[in-house]
């Protein structure tokens, strides 16, 4: 080995031996072929690349995993950035390897038509592979941990994506593997760069009487301690406290809007003993020692949470009038809050009785992929994450004791769907504790909830159930019974709906143009025909609202390539000048209409026509309502030259909408780019969006297309802006 990397490797070397058992021959050969791959090439840190793959796999080794794993980690990209193959891999490591390292690989070659594509395509890679073998997300994992630590080498706006990507995918994915240490480091140091003031408030909050806090901490520890050998002498008990996730204090205080007084689990001292019973024991000698807060316990060992985390929670109020939150586990459950899934991992021995135990920790993404195949829709995996892999569940039961975990804001649509397809399909009612409930009724923590259910054979769901289902399992669900089950139905509903869309856009082709287009369209939805793409819109595969943005751009250089006839060989009178700073060929001072449809600005391409009786109105060239050949349309004569009066000085009326991260002060800052600017503004419109994003659309004064670039240019670089884009109001 290269003297130069013998220290590094030394280092992990000792890493392994203080974790257990590990092949440390077929480790040194991959650390070797990782350096050498990798020679020559340098992060953005401008450290060599080689630090990256090595500092996953002792994060990995950190977590207890296995020997194929920490290969898997040092190889993780060589198939992806090096000339070194998936042949290569498996000749010298076996197919388990080559196959975690193919996994994990991005895909960075293939093309997709748009970045929401690519990551919904990455994303569905990834899950299959997850299916195949879970490690893959463990080093994926551990892959993102390591790039959050040192994205301060990236761009800002690198650094905001993938900040956002890692608090919307991967953090879930943590959270419910049970990958505690893994997940809060992911959403402090997604939060520390989406929103560094708000994270800094949070640090401060913190520190402001910290020694005395931690002093207090430290007398109800020992308090306990000594009380608890008091009472259960022969008891194996560790003491320790924690202090919340600077994200967790986040979300309390700026999305449920809490002043950090307010929260009561800021600082938790946690209880560690043997067994469960002793856990019962210990929680009801901390009822004797302190004032339990009402509705403030949890009991997650009887009820575990869908990553199997398992504890006693319960927050009480020491005699200094401190409320704080004590939870009791057993080591074995510490262990599995800590590392999740990685805790019990037993590949190097075999998984034997703990078979049953991993399918059933990840039942999950098999669902995903099952709803998947029936949505045909890949980019709604995205939207599974941020749904059915919530960070927070509700527990409902059924008359016969079943429990039922489902993200918080569930209704009882998604909670019949989740005990059974069928049972979702035949259902006509609810009770929930024995009282009739609405299907829009939200469920709590500990309803017993009964749904009633029909054999009538005419019977059928509803659509607008698609509205109210909150987990894509029951949508999916749903979705494909109107899919196997109303086809007719559905190419109808989905033809009509969609002539009512393009009607209201004002998309117009000629039959057989329009035939190429709506396939074309299909085709990039991955269905066969026109019909399955009827049929999808029909039954909700394809949400309209979601494409249409794309379908009118994909219009517009439809349009745009077909060049309009020059009006030249129509109209040749001279041009005249008139007034509102544009000339119309042979027309003086006439009334002149700048068009809503389409809100030409100083610098656009125009044409003008003449109305009856209220004078020219003038739009832009590649209007939806310019035909694109003017010669064959209904009345040429009255299609006319138009251009801009450079000389003309006057301001022009257009609408901007700002998409942005829902954030406080982004509308102020919004205002204040366009007051210092000298900017007019009409009127401003601000609203949040559901999936944590606003929208300000500001109706203002430009004096041309320059302008108007300059203004969008400057408030594009605002903080938490995505996208600044023009519209027609």
């Amino acid at each position: 080995m290269d003297e130069k990397y013998l220290k590094d490797y030394k280092a992990l070397e000792a890493k392994l031996f203080e974790q257990g058992d590990y092949d440390l021959e077929k480790i040194e050969r991959a650390f070797e072929i990782c350096t050498e791959a990798h020679k020559g090439q340098y992060r953005f840190s401008h450290e060599e690349y080689y630090v990256h793959p090595l500092a996953v796999a002792e994060i990995l080794i950190k977590m207890g995993m296995d020997s194929e794993s920490i290969i898997a980690a040092l190889l993780h990209d060589v198939i992806e950035d090096t000339n070194v193959t998936h042949e290569d891999v498996e000749k010298e490591f076996g197919s388990s390897v080559a196959n975690l390292v193919e996994g994990v690989t991005k895909l960075g070659k293939i093309q997709f038509t748009s970045k929401e594509e690519f990551q919904a395509e990455n994303l569905r890679k990834m899950f299959m592979a997850m299916n195949e073998d879970i490690r893959v997300i463990i080093i994926k994992l551990a892959d993102r941990l390591h790039n959050m630590r040192t994205i301060d080498a990236m761009r800002e706006d690198k650094q905001r994506e993938k900040s956002l990507e890692t608090l919307e995918i991967y953090a879930p994915i943590a959270h419910r593997l049970g990958i505690r240490a893994v997940k809060e480091e992911l959403e402090d140091l997604a939060i520390l760069h989406l929103d560094p003031i708000a994270y800094h408030e949070v640090e401060q909050s913190l520190s402001v009487r910290k020694s005395e806090r931690e002093e207090n901490l430290k007398k109800i520890r020992e308090r306990i301690e000594r009380h608890l050998r008091e009472v259960l002498p022969s008891t194996n008990v560790q003491i320790e406290s924690r202090v919340k996730s600077i994200h967790g204090i986040y979300r309390k205080m700026y999305i449920q809007g809490r002043d950090f007084d307010e929260i009561y689990d800021i600082y938790a001292v946690r209880i560690i003993t043997d067994s469960i019973g002793d856990c019962y024991n210990i929680l009801g000698i901390m009822h004797d020692m302190f004032r339990p807060i009402p509705n403030r316990f949890k009991d997650y060992i009887s009820t575990p949470k869908p990553n199997m985390y398992q504890s006693l929670h319960t927050t009480v109020i020491g005699r200094e009038g401190i409320p704080f939150e004590i939870q009791i586990r057993t080591f074995d459950m510490h262990h599995t809050a800590e590392y999740g899934i990685a805790a019990h991992w037993k590949y190097k021995e075999g998984l034997g009785p703990q078979r049953s135990k991993m399918d059933e920790r990840i039942s999950w993404v098999r669902q995903i992929l099952e709803s998947q195949n029936e949505d045909e829709n890949a980019n709604d995996i995205i939207q599974t994450i941020k749904t059915d892999l919530a960070q927070e569940d509700v527990f409902a039961v059924t008359p016969k004791g079943d429990v039922i975990n489902l993200p918080v804001g569930s209704t009882i649509i998604d909670f019949a769907f989740a005990i059974h397809s069928a049972v979702g399909i035949k259902m006509v009612g609810a009770k929930v504790d024995g009282r009739i409930v609405p299907l829009n009724h939200v469920i709590k923590t500990g309803e017993i909830i009964e749904i009633i259910t029909t054999n009538a054979q005419n019977h059928a769901p509803s659509r607008d159930w698609l509205k109210i289902a909150v987990t894509n399992q029951a949508k999916a669900k749903i979705r494909g019974w109107f899919k196997k089950e109303r086809r007719t139905e559905n190419i109808e509903t989905g033809k009509s709906e969609l002539e009512r869309e393009f009607s209201r856009n004002g998309i117009n082709l000629p039959p057989d143009e329009m035939e190429e287009f709506l396939s074309e369209l299909a085709r990039r939805q991955h269905l066969s025909s026109i019909e399955d793409f009827y049929a999808a819109i029909g039954y909700g595969g394809i949400v309209l609202s979601k494409i249409m943005p794309r379908i009118k751009d994909d219009y517009s250089k439809l349009v745009k390539s077909q060049k309009p006839v020059k009006v030249e060989d129509i109209v040749k009178p001279v041009a005249k000048k008139t007034s509102g700073g544009v000339e119309v060929e042979g027309i003086d001072n006439c009334l002149i209409k700048l068009s809503k449809c389409c809100s030409p600005l100083p610098g656009d391409d125009i044409i003008g026509f003449i109305t009856r009786g209220h004078g020219v109105s003038v739009h832009k060239r590649d209007c939806c309502n310019v035909p694109r050949d003017i010669t064959n349309s209904e009345e040429p004569e009255r299609w006319v030259n138009a251009r801009w009066n450079v000389v003309a000085s006057e301001d022009f009326v257009t609408t901007l909408q700002i998409t942005g991260v829902n954030r406080d002060g982004m509308l102020m800052d919004v205002t204040a780019a366009l007051f210092n600017m000298k900017v007019t503004v009409h009127a401003v419109n601000a609203r949040s969006t559901k999936n944590g994003n606003c929208v300000v659309v500001v109706t203002l004064k430009t004096a041309s297309v320059e302008h108007l670039h300059s203004i969008t240019a400057r408030l594009g670089k605002l903080h938490g802006v995505f996208s600044v884009e023009r519209i027609n109001q």
